[in-house]
């Protein structure tokens, strides 16, 4: 069985394999078990700062900090890194391009029974609005660590999107390779695609694979940069496959679906459908019942394959 953890579970590890650069120093929130910069905090106490409940503050800081060339890192939850704190990244960090590194966890339905206030599905959206943000979104432990090595080496504003399950290793094989703003390709196809972020990857590799059951090739694209989009593996799908559908763990307004739309209908329109919430917001429950209710399955991707197939005719 393929090894299950949860994003931000590899990121607390990756974060302190990082942390042995002196200039990286990480800030938390209060949540610190919760995000996993705890693991950076118990080995680099003297570089770690807990704010407290103070998110804004917490972003103000940073900046502050990165204009005498640290690189700080700072965590809370999706809602409140990338909702709370939007006026202070905007303004203080992005604005200026300093080199602050926004984590948000805990993101999209996944978060389950802390309902709708905490469930954030905007927040993709938010940040790949801000002029110089870089927006990742890893789908599993093995590309979170790698995203988290990128990021520390890139010099200017990033946002990472994390989430709270455990979910199945998918990138963690031969040839796999990661590069900010370059798609992955995890099967190939000629049919359609589907171009999929964070945990939808796996299920876009399940329904692929259902799919092929019916001789129907699927092409499955890891989209783990959301800014800056790889358009050269978008546009190359669409005339390849004549059909994308993307999947995301968030709003099909302005998140990754948006992105996908803005580039095709420029340059190569084809059919493009979505799978995401439905403009909408989540509500408390068991994350798999959540999933479930909102459409981000494998069956409703499968059924978008084959509107998307149909609609190319």
């Amino acid at each position: 069985m393929a090894e299950k953890i949860a994003t931000r579970h590899a990121y607390g590890e990756a974060l302190t394999e990082v942390g042995s650069d002196p200039r990286i120093v990480a800030l938390d929130a209060d949540v610190s078990t919760c995000t996993m910069s705890c693991m950076f905090g118990e080995k680099y106490p003297d570089r770690f700062y807990n704010v407290g409940i103070a998110e804004s503050n917490m972003v103000g800081i940073a900046a502050g900090m990165a204009t005498t060339g640290l690189i700080p890192f700072v965590h809370s939850f999706a809602m409140f890194t990338a909702g709370r704190t939007y006026d202070q990244i905007r303004n203080s960090v992005a604005y200026p391009g300093l080199n602050v590194k926004v984590v948000g966890t805990h993101a999209g339905l996944t978060v389950g029974e802390d309902g709708a206030t905490h469930q954030c599905l905007e927040d993709i959206g938010l940040m790949r609005v801000i002029p110089g943000m870089v927006v990742i979104c890893p789908c599993d432990g093995n590309e979170t660590r790698e995203a988290v090595r990128a990021i520390a080496e890139y010099e200017g504003p990033c946002y990472l999107r994390l989430g709270r399950l455990a979910v199945e290793s998918v990138t963690d094989r031969p040839g796999y390779r990661f590069e900010i703003g370059k798609a992955v390709t995890l099967k190939e196809g000629t049919d359609a695609t589907v171009i999929a972020t964070g945990l939808m990857v796996q299920i876009a590799l399940k329904a692929a694979e259902e799919l092929e059951k019916e001789n129907i090739s699927v092409r499955v694209l890891d989209m783990h940069t959301i800014k800056p989009l790889d358009k050269a593996a978008v546009l190359k799908a669409a005339r390849e496959t004549g059909v994308i559908v993307t999947a995301e763990e968030h709003n099909v307004l302005c998140g990754l679906g948006s992105a996908v739309s803005e580039i095709i209908s420029e340059e190569d329109p084809v059919p493009v459908l979505k799978v995401g919430t439905m403009d909408t917001f989540g509500k408390s429950g068991n994350p798999m019942a959540l999933m479930e209710r909102y459409g981000l399955t494998k069956e409703n991707v499968i059924k978008k394959v084959k509107k998307g197939i149909e609609l190319k005719k």
